[in-house]
């Protein structure tokens, strides 16, 4: 195998139309991977990702619409036309076969010579640590083992796309952890274009340096784990990435700012910064670990201060996590004290943490 990296392919989606019989799964999707990138697509069940990653490799049919590569429309090619290789779940390898054989399996199609063939398998080998595994059957191999043979064959042709259908969902947590560092690793090495299919929103944000995610066959946002975790463009998106703590909020603004009203509690914003909010009625959107309690006549300063009672407490490790009554909905919140169940108390929460949406926007992420 050479050394130099790969040229990583280019893929413009646009206006693409999947359906399965007569259910429409994507409803015209359009969207840039730009050659080199690491993106994720990430979703709840039957969101369309696993379509949209299948239509690219030509194993579901599309509709309409386009799917450009490196200039070409490949829509209307068979998937060995493509230039993708793709990772599957359950691995997809050839259990009669050794791991040279299943490794080497797409060259074979190909025509390579055997000599070839060894040599290039014997690389890839070298690079998954797995030197010396060459004679061993598929069937005697760990899962962790497999899932390197899997992903050994797709390399194998030396593709310039690269996609992952949930790859390391049957392994063990000790394993998938490794297996998402070595993944990431392979694919900057060399220089791959990669889409990763998961529902696994951790795994989507320590191996992709992009997130697409997917709600209802459409996009609902794309941008750095950062973006979408710091600024989710929707109260869906909020919600899925974490954010599933919800308060009613009543937004008024004035030209001495705006004011943020929930239950018995109202906070304060300067002019100017509450000019993106949705006045009238809104909800916000919040994590775990960005609230704590608080005694109840503690002042507000800069914070929502949300009057509340223990009404759960569990103890995960290191903190206590609790669930409260506030504004009439049910709240989860870890803190590092312990406060006995019954107890009133103040819910803190920092108003730059909050992701406020329109309530008519947020029943959407229910």
């Amino acid at each position: 195998m050479r050394n130099e990296a790969h040229s990583g392919a280019s893929i413009a989606v646009r206006d693409l139309h999947v359906a399965y019989g007569g259910t429409r799964v994507l409803h015209g999707v359009s969207i840039d991977f730009t050659p080199g990138s690491f993106t994720a697509l990430l979703g709840s069940s039957g969101c369309g990702k696993t379509t949209l990653l299948r239509s690219l490799s030509g194993f579901v049919p599309v509709e309409s619409g386009s799917i450009i590569v490196g200039g070409q429309d490949v829509a209307a090619l068979p998937p060995e036309k493509r230039g993708m290789a793709m990772v599957f779940q359950s691995y997809a390898l050839w259990p009669h076969m050794s791991v040279l054989q299943n490794i080497g399996y797409g060259l074979k199609l190909r025509g390579v010579p055997k000599a070839q063939i060894a040599a290039k398998v014997a690389a890839m080998l070298s690079m998954l640590g797995l030197a010396g595994y060459e004679d061993r059957k598929v069937t005697a191999l760990s899962g962790g083992q497999r899932q390197r043979v899997a992903l050994g064959r797709a390399l194998a042709i030396d593709p310039g796309i690269l996609l992952l259908d949930e790859p390391l969902s049957n392994l063990d947590a000790k394993i998938r952890m490794v297996m998402r560092h070595e993944i990431r690793a392979i694919q900057q090495r060399l220089g791959l274009t990669a889409i990763h299919v998961t529902h696994d929103r951790e795994e989507a944000m320590t191996m992709a340096d992009r997130l697409v995610i997917m709600q209802a066959g459409t996009i609902a946002q794309v941008g750095t784990p950062e973006e979408v975790y710091d600024r989710p463009a929707s109260a869906f998106v909020a919600n899925f990435m974490g954010a599933e703590n919800i308060l009613p909020l009543r937004v008024a603004r004035s030209e001495a700012g705006a004011s943020l009203t929930t239950g018995d509690a109202t906070a304060h914003l300067a002019p100017g910064s509450g000019q993106a909010l949705p006045a009238g009625e809104a909800v916000a959107y919040f994590r775990d670990d960005v609230a704590r309690l608080d005694a109840s006549d503690a002042a507000a300063g800069a914070d929502l201060l949300v009057p509340a009672r223990i009404a759960a407490r569990a103890y995960p490790g290191g903190v206590y996590r609790y669930r409260v009554e506030a504004a009439g909905c049910q709240i989860t919140v870890d803190d590092a004290d312990r406060h006995e169940l019954g107890t009133t108390i103040g819910l803190r929460i920092p108003l730059q943490r909050l992701h406020i949406f329109p309530a008519s926007e947020a029943g959407i992420a229910a």
